[in-house]
């Protein structure tokens, strides 16, 4: 029973993880309405700045604004120069566009920064675990990634639902001619939009930094489970993209950590390892399927 609870907040811990990248990716293409398959590298951005000034400075508190401005910049400065050309260019010129940023940013990288991975510590403070339950030790910097990760969705929901910008961000989802016609500038409006997702994605790649390692490519690895959140989530819907990245993180989690050993109950170890490593790969894309099957528009559609 202790394991299947730790898992399971593994589980949520790594949702949480693609809520970050999920809300600011779903908030882009429901607005935008453009595929961004850079929207990793961002996260790429985020990992780097935090590890780098950690590494330099020692201090956390400095690797933080470091991580968001440098997600920040570099998000508003790729909507400017290129993102803001494809607005209203076929979703196939958006797709090769953000796939040639996600091997400028690449290259950029490894020129700068070489490509050796970086490992970063763990903050003193948040080192160590917590007992939460009798014979249940979690680790405290996950805890505190899923705490941010609650109160960043909290707030998103706020600004989202109850504010006068989120209001111009769900009309501009919907409405973007009557939006501009009123006055506002909308295109002002997708760069702050733009912005925010970028600076959602460096804050994801800085709680990864000490958990994963950080390097080339790293944004790509997960970029495509992102989209499977958005997917199942509903595209434009920041309560579907939480409750999408909940779901699939704990179904990939619980799926590699107990599928191999169910299936050495009926199978030799070896080839109960393989298949239950395939189909483990394979959950949260059959989740897709169903749920696409079921509500092709996703759990939560635009803003629901």
């Amino acid at each position: 029973m202790t394991l299947v609870l730790e898992q399971l907040l593994n589980g949520v811990q790594f949702g949480v993880m693609l809520f970050l990248l999920a809300a600011g990716l779903t908030l882009i293409f429901g607005i935008m309405g453009v595929i961004n398959l850079a929207h990793g590298s961002l996260y790429m951005v985020g990992a780097y700045a935090g590890a780098i000034v950690a590494a330099k400075t020692g201090s956390l508190l400095l690797a933080i604004p470091a991580a968001l401005a440098a997600a920040a910049a570099a998000g508003v400065a790729m909507e400017l120069l290129v993102l803001r050309r494809l607005y209203q260019r076929d979703h196939l010129d958006q797709v090769l566009a953000t796939f040639a940023l996600i091997l400028i940013f690449n290259q950029g990288v490894t020129l700068l920064f070489g490509r050796q991975p970086l490992f970063v510590s763990i903050p003193p403070l948040l080192n160590g675990s917590v007992e939460l339950l009798p014979g249940l030790s979690y680790s405290v910097y996950r805890l505190t990634i899923i705490a941010v990760g609650l109160l960043v969705a909290a707030g998103l929901s706020i600004l989202i639902n109850r504010t006068r910008v989120g209001m111009l961000v769900r009309a501009g989802a919907t409405h973007r001619d009557m939006v501009r016609a009123l006055g506002v500038d909308i295109k002002l409006l997708y760069t702050a939009v733009f912005g925010l997702g970028a600076l959602l994605a460096g804050l994801a790649g800085l709680m990864a930094g000490p958990i994963l390692a950080v390097q080339v490519g790293m944004g790509e690895q997960i970029l495509i489970m992102t989209f499977v959140v958005v997917v199942i989530g509903g595209v434009g819907s920041v309560r579907g993209a939480l409750f999408g990245a909940l779901i699939v993180g704990i179904v990939d989690t619980c799926l590699r950590a107990f599928l191999p050993g169910l299936l050495r109950q009926v199978m030799a170890g070896s080839e109960a390892d393989a298949l239950g490593a395939g189909l483990s790969s394979m959950g949260i894309y059959l989740l897709m399927a169903v749920v696409l099957l079921l509500r092709p528009k996703g759990l939560f559609p635009s803003h629901a």
